[in-house]
């Protein structure tokens, strides 16, 4: 173990020397796995951040997992099972026992209760559910009964509420006498006597007022209300777009039936980010801990749809053979132009499903995004094409050959810029995920387009 002047020399020493830090705990955690030693594991663990000893758990292999678990449980808690990633959440539930399961859940709120329950089978659902108080069960079940990925399954139904004509003084009393209050909690909402929320008023705010001040004096001026069938994707929008730290959830009739906090909208972004980059990989929804026979189900369907798009760039190649076999100098700078062309897709492809997602293209600015995208193709394919233009003169001696790989450079960034913007978005306004079937697409169209524009141009030039 370090001592805590080496941890102090580590923590203000580079990078590299945190990692080592790392390493040894790992390796103290996996010795006290091998010989069963709980005194170590606790010891190490102890100082550690929930979101790290899950980290660890992931990082174990299904045996150890099961060890760790063993070791670990009396002092295993409901903050760490709700940071660890759901891939293997459920294979942790399983092994731990069901009094200790139970303990685990109790202290959560009602939104980290649902996050964990919601993608388990029946039977451990209903163990956790049963380990809770009837209350707080009923709680839970209320917040299942919203549609999946709605801001209803997101809220937490603990919130702080106050009738809109009390004072500071009221607020405060009634804060320091509540023995329920959430275990974190940012504003207390104002609502009239039928439960509409009418405004926040922040903690700082509440604190630095006098006694007398009236509540609805103090509200904030930024109060967004969220409807429990929004969107998740939609809230974390909102969060991002309007700086909320929270925001009550009221149902059909306006009437509060929770709160989400910043720390859940900021997950839900987090997500949705890397959802995008994953579908953009054509690897959907996939994790380190899966299984072999469950990575290749995720990855086999697009590399399918990638044999299909070769394919069909390749049925364009066969179309100029006998080009082709006249100028084998063809063969050779045909993968640049594929490759220029779908690097210059994929650029423009990521920043405009990136700016779908944060909603930054619209229909007032999608005509200046296209426009602005042509020119960016232009601009480039200018200069690649006098570049490749003059590496083909110099390189198979022939002019006219440096001017068809010219021309078909810059058609090809120009479509391949166009096409990266305009399919995603058409295809969002289809209702089709564009970070989803994006690529195919756009690979399909620069691979046809460039292949078919540089060996048309050979045969009318070179021919």
């Amino acid at each position: 173990m370090l001592n805590d002047e080496q941890k102090n020399e580590s923590d203000l020493g580079s990078k590299d020397a945190s990692y080592v830090i790392d390493k040894q705990k790992m390796a103290i955690v996996l010795s006290a796995l091998a010989s069963g030693n709980r005194v170590d594991l606790t010891e190490v663990l102890e100082p550690l951040h929930p979101a790290d000893i899950a980290d660890i758990i992931e990082q174990l292999n299904t045996t150890d997992r099961a060890r760790f678990i063993r070791l670990y449980d009396t002092e295993f808690y409901g903050d760490i099972l709700s940071e660890i990633d759901e891939h293997i959440r459920e294979e942790v539930i399983s092994e731990l026992k069901p009094d200790v399961l139970a303990e685990a859940v109790r202290d959560l709120e009602s939104d980290d209760v649902v996050d964990i329950v919601e993608d388990l089978e029946e039977e451990q659902k209903e163990t956790i559910l049963s380990a809770l108080d009837e209350g707080d069960r009923v709680a839970v079940q209320s917040l299942l009964s919203y549609p999946e990925q709605s801001a209803g399954r997101l809220m937490q139904r603990e919130v702080v509420m106050a009738p809109e004509h009390w004072s500071v003084g009221m607020a405060i009393d009634f804060l320091r006498n509540d023995a329920n209050l959430p275990e974190q909690f940012y504003h207390i909402v104002l609502v009239d006597p039928r439960l509409h929320p009418v405004g926040n008023v922040s903690l700082g705010k509440l604190m630095s007022s006098k006694r007398s001040v009236l509540l609805k004096e103090i509200i904030e001026d930024v109060f967004q209300v969220i409807p429990a069938d929004q969107d998740e994707a939609d809230v974390a929008y909102a969060f991002k777009q309007y700086h909320l730290i929270s925001a009550p959830v009221v149902d059909m009739e306006n009437r509060v039936v929770g709160v989400i906090t910043i720390d859940d909208a900021m997950v839900v972004l987090d997500e949705e980010l890397e959802e995008d980059i994953m579908l953009l990989a054509g690897i959907g929804d996939s994790s380190v801990s899966d299984t072999i026979i469950e990575t290749v189900r995720g990855r086999l369907p697009w590399l399918a749809v990638n044999l299909v798009t070769a394919i069909l760039a390749s049925i364009v190649i066969a179309q100029f053979e006998a080009t082709i076999a006249q100028f084998v100098a063809l063969a050779i700078l045909m993968p640049i132009i594929a490759s220029m062309g779908g690097n210059a897709a994929t650029q423009s492809l990521t920043v405009a499903v990136r700016a779908i997602a944060t909603k930054d293209i619209s229909s007032t600015n999608i005509g200046r995004v296209i426009r602005r995208e042509v020119g960016v193709g232009i601009l480039t394919g200018l200069i690649f094409a006098v570049s490749m233009g003059l590496i083909g003169v110099f390189w198979f001696g022939t002019a006219m050959l440096g001017v068809v790989i010219a021309i078909s450079m810059l058609i090809n960034l120009v479509v391949a810029n166009l096409a990266g913007t305009t399919v995603p978005v058409i295809l969002e306004k289809l209702g089709i995920d564009p970070a989803l079937a994006s690529g195919a697409f756009v690979t399909t169209v620069t691979d046809v387009v460039g292949f078919f524009a540089f060996l048309s141009i050979a045969g009318i030039l070179l021919l």
